[in-house]
């Protein structure tokens, strides 16, 4: 079996509005370095991520006690919008409920999907009955649930919006589908700050 930790970004300094630069925050660096405990005991045999320094920055203390280089590639990062929007959910519920739906300059999620699956394809390929970590993000992740279990809609993709990191965990037999379990993550930042 081959499993995949599809790890949504610890949380990011939404003030700054560029997507490749956008920094953690002070409970982001927290969670990033936190996430080692769930991998202390889970074999790591590579790591990828989104280019998006939030995504890196998550997986960077994972990588340091696992010895693993974080590869990057721009398949793994979020859909682009096109501009910023300052209403996220009702953008993100016109995209859920049409596939095809984009701003101008921005992807669809039928786009964003393809270009993650595409590189869920090559990993998988890879890294036969491995264990894999994946930074990503909430929409990425959402539409890469959706191509495996097409019942995961928006309902679904809110239920996750707010939650950083999130973690899925989806095993492979081969290039086969098995299924998707949730990997609990509790904050601690708020008991130490």
């Amino acid at each position: 079996m081959t499993n995949l930790f599809l790890i949504r970004h610890a949380e990011s300094d939404y003030n700054i509005k560029d997507q490749y630069s956008r920094p953690l925050t002070a409970k982001g660096d927290i969670d990033s370095i936190n996430l080692v405990n769930l991998f202390k005991k889970i074999p790591v045999d590579a790591i990828y991520s989104s280019p998006f320094k939030r995504s890196i920055d998550t997986l960077k203390h994972i990588a340091d006690i696992k010895n693993k280089k974080i590869l990057t590639s721009d398949k793994l990062r979020e859909r682009k919008i096109g501009c910023w929007v300052n209403d996220f959910l009702e953008y993100s519920k016109k995209q859920w409920l049409d596939f095809n739906y984009k701003l101008e300059g921005g992807e669809s999620l039928t786009e964003t999907q393809n270009r993650n699956i595409s590189m869920v394809t090559e990993i998988l390929a890879a890294h036969q009955n491995q264990n894999i970590v994946i930074g990503t993000h909430c929409t990425a992740l959402s539409a890469i649930i959706n191509r495996y279990e097409p019942d995961f809609g928006y309902d679904d993709f809110l239920k996750i919006a707010d939650k950083m990191p999130f973690i899925f965990k989806l095993e492979f037999n081969g290039d086969c589908y098995i299924k998707k379990e949730v990997i609990e993550f509790t904050s601690e930042y708020d008991m130490i700050s």
